[in-house]
């Protein structure tokens, strides 16, 4: 659930995304609570899961294979729903991170902005495990 990604060093990520008539998050033409959810759970996971991969050159082979989990919500807000074909701007701040063999777990705070305007903030916190050696 991200389309775009904007801006992305090793504490901040910034996403775009398009609300499609098709998405399974809508209810009466509104994007729903989970599906903003899902999104800042996918733009966060984006600063976590990056750190497994070959850094953009694709002449390195990639050793990793990653899944992810939202393993707490500290809080969230959500203010307003936005519609479909409204264009999110969601962004993501590392809070703490910490890295063992072959997982990491790390706390995030997340921001959805549609038209300027807040639509969800939360802090959160999100497991990342390379599966691949596990195998």
């Amino acid at each position: 659930m991200v389309d775009e990604l904007k801006t992305l060093t090793k504490d901040f990520v910034e996403t775009g995304f398009l609300i499609k008539s098709n998405n399974i998050f809508l209810k009466n033409n509104f994007f729903i609570e989970s599906g903003l959810v899902e999104n800042i759970a996918q733009t966060c996971s984006i600063i976590a899961g990056s750190s497994y991969f070959n850094d953009g050159d694709e002449r390195k082979e990639n050793k990793s294979e990653v899944i992810g989990y939202i393993t707490a919500i500290k809080s969230v807000n959500i203010y307003t729903l936005p519609k479909v074909e409204d264009s999110l701007i969601s962004n993501g701040k590392m809070i703490s991170r910490f890295d063992f063999e072959n997982y990491l777990t790390c706390t995030m705070k997340g921001e959805i902005r549609c038209n300027n305007v807040v639509m969800l903030d939360c802090l959160l916190n999100l497991f990342i495990k390379d599966i691949r050696h596990e195998r």
